[in-house]
């Protein structure tokens, strides 16, 4: 009798989850990232033009550091959103880009570092990234081609900088507002009804460009006038100067 009744009150025990247990197994939900220091300090080192501040930015380094360590530990999960995951790699492209020139400073252009796109010195989540990895692994496989007016390469011929962070609430307008501020830009494309002389990120990167539609169909998406689809096409040639 003693050892039935021991039996009964050790079933009302509630015992401590154990590895092996299934809610003990599931994996955390990553947090997502908060831009709001990287929108700081694009706000306090570049300029409403797109020029970059990079004596300014070396004197918060640290700041950009800290915003890195951030992007490591809160890299996209697979519950993500399209927007949450675009606006974390066109970040983390950016101020990767940034911290590049920062570490190899002084340079007068990204094409004074040996490699720049190929540097692996970056590890966020344990694994190690450079810049070539996430534009075309990355990013070019999410098919968005606007992408290409939102990084930049620290160069007077890329689009410019925007000077706030990439969110995804607001990342389509965003997106839209980029390509139309750079097609629309005399310093990098030339635009007229019957000849055009634009960027080479266009001959670099038109297959992007083409997905649903000439080159021509996606410029008249942004451009201010109308581009006859019989245009002549001539590509300008790049400046690496850096975009100081």
């Amino acid at each position: 009798m003693k050892v039935l009744s021991m039996l009964f009150l050790l079933s009302f025990v509630v015992f401590p989850k154990t590895a092996l247990d299934s809610d003990a197994i599931q994996p955390k939900t990553a947090q997502k990232v908060n831009h709001m220091l990287w929108t700081n300090l694009l706000q306090k080192h570049v300029s409403n033009d797109g020029h970059v501040n990079y004596r300014g930015f070396k004197k918060d380094w640290p700041a950009l550091k800290n915003y890195i360590t951030i992007l490591g530990k809160q890299t996209p999960q697979s519950n993500w959103s399209k927007p949450e995951t675009l606006a974390y790699w066109i970040n983390a492209y950016n101020a990767l880009t940034i911290d590049l020139i920062l570490r190899h400073d002084p340079v007068n252009s990204i094409k004074d570092i040996r490699n720049p796109w190929k540097q692996e010195l970056w590890t966020l989540d344990d694994k190690t990234y450079d810049l070539d990895f996430i534009e075309h692994q990355i990013l070019r496989k999410m098919q968005e081609p606007r992408i290409h007016f939102a990084i930049v390469c620290a160069s007077y011929s890329c689009p410019k900088l925007r000077n706030s962070a990439y969110k995804p609430d607001h990342l389509n307008d965003q997106l839209d507002q980029a390509a139309k501020d750079f097609i629309n830009d005399p310093k990098r494309n030339d635009l007229s009804e019957n000849s055009i002389e634009i960027s080479k990120i266009f001959q670099w990167f038109r297959s992007d460009f083409e997905q649903h539609g000439s080159l021509i169909d996606f410029l008249n998406r942004f451009a201010d006038i109308e581009v006859s689809k019989n245009a002549r096409i001539r590509f300008k040639n790049y400046n690496w100067d850096l975009n100081d």
